[in-house]
């Protein structure tokens, strides 16, 4: 919970957007680079916040990049690039099919268009390149997810069920193990995973799958002025938004240093059992630092004036409220992991007799 506590945080305050179009402008947007871009900061993303949001977040951002690749560089567009609707990210509506017909304001009916021509080479290169784009948003959300121990849930059903059926195995398995082993995993696949897309959709012209030529860095230069663009309009970073990245990192640093085993953590020096072992898990951090979003305010205290009383301060909103928390919240894990839990301890007590036979009368155990 404090995991996921931190990641609406994350979601609320479209840091995970700064982050996502920061990254993107440091890279570029050449073809190749534009998919490793995309990949490194959906990866990234998803260790952190569910594989679902990070996705639901790039794949607007890779489709208005996409239409600026594939337009045709005429005049305007390409000096100054355009704005893209699809880069509001909310939450994706299903939208109805426009009619066959369409009116004027005079009322008069018009036929459909008649059907498109068959896509010509190039057309079938950019649905292609559409396509590897979407795919390595999708599969750099699931690789990512396996870094941490909170990316996806079932990282922390293994870890309830290590400490359920092994209560003495000394935390072997804790966000500083887990993510040793995990993170080397992760990029290794991430980057098979980005090389395999680039010979499936690019092909093996490097030369073009980097953007060289005169029309291709035309195009790239229009996507390039869309997402700056975009950086431009999140403005300066918020007194909210820097608060939620300090203790964003604050709580990795705590999980790295609790336990790491190689070395004495601070949780093995400021709370030891008597085998020497921390008694402060990774989810006393996760919800010590869960309860501070909801007491750190969301502006400088004390620069906001109340509008129904002028000559009275007014207290800015906390990071996290209980509105957002529960609009946000994926409960269905909690009560997923939860019962799990209880149906697994449930179990280890009754012991391996036999079913009840209610039929004939015996005793529910």
């Amino acid at each position: 919970v404090g995991g996921l506590l931190v990641a609406i945080a994350v979601e609320h305050w479209n840091l995970h957007k700064r982050i996502a179009l920061r990254v993107l402008l440091i890279i570029g947007v050449r073809p190749a680079l534009l998919l490793l871009g995309f990949m490194l900061v959906t990866a990234f993303l998803s260790m952190w916040i569910s594989n679902t949001a990070t996705t639901a977040m790039m794949v607007p951002i890779a489709h208005a990049v996409l239409q600026q690749l594939h337009k045709r560089p005429t005049g305007k567009d390409v000096e100054e690039g355009c704005d893209n609707p699809t880069f509001e990210l909310q939450e994706a509506s299903s939208q109805k099919e426009e009619p066959k017909l369409a009116e004027k304001d005079s009322g008069q009916v018009l036929p459909a268009p008649a059907a498109s021509p068959e896509p010509t080479g190039q057309q079938q290169e950019q649905l292609r390149f559409s396509q590897g784009m979407s795919l390595c948003v999708c599969y750099a959300a699931s690789i990512g997810g396996i870094a941490t121990l909170t990316g996806t849930t079932p990282n922390l059903v293994l870890q309830g069920q290590v400490n359920s059926l092994f209560p003495q195995n000394g935390n072997v398995v804790n966000f500083a193990s887990w993510f040793g082993f995990a993170f080397p995993t992760m990029a290794i696949l991430l980057l098979l995973s980005w090389l395999w897309l680039q010979i499936l959709f690019l092909g093996f012209n490097f030369r073009k799958n980097f953007g060289f030529g005169g029309q291709a860095q035309e195009r790239a230069q229009a996507a390039f002025r869309v997402i700056q663009t975009e950086h431009k309009r999140l403005g300066p970073m918020s007194f909210a938004e820097k608060a939620v990245s300090v203790l964003f990192v604050t709580l990795v640093v705590l999980w790295f240093t609790r336990e790491p085993g190689f070395f004495l953590g601070w949780g093995n020096l400021a709370f030891p059992d008597e085998e020497g072992n921390s008694m402060a898990s990774d989810a006393t951090v996760a919800i010590f630092i869960g309860v501070i979003l909801f007491l750190v305010p969301s502006d400088i205290p004390g620069l906001t004036q109340d509008p129904e009383n002028p000559g009275r301060l007014k207290a800015p909103p906390a990071l996290l409220n209980w509105k957002i928390v529960n609009e946000k919240m994926p409960w269905n894990i909690v009560i997923l992991l939860g019962g799990g839990f209880a149906l697994a301890k449930g179990s280890e007590v009754r012991g391996p007799r036999p079913l009840p036979r209610l039929w004939e009368g015996d005793p529910v155990a």
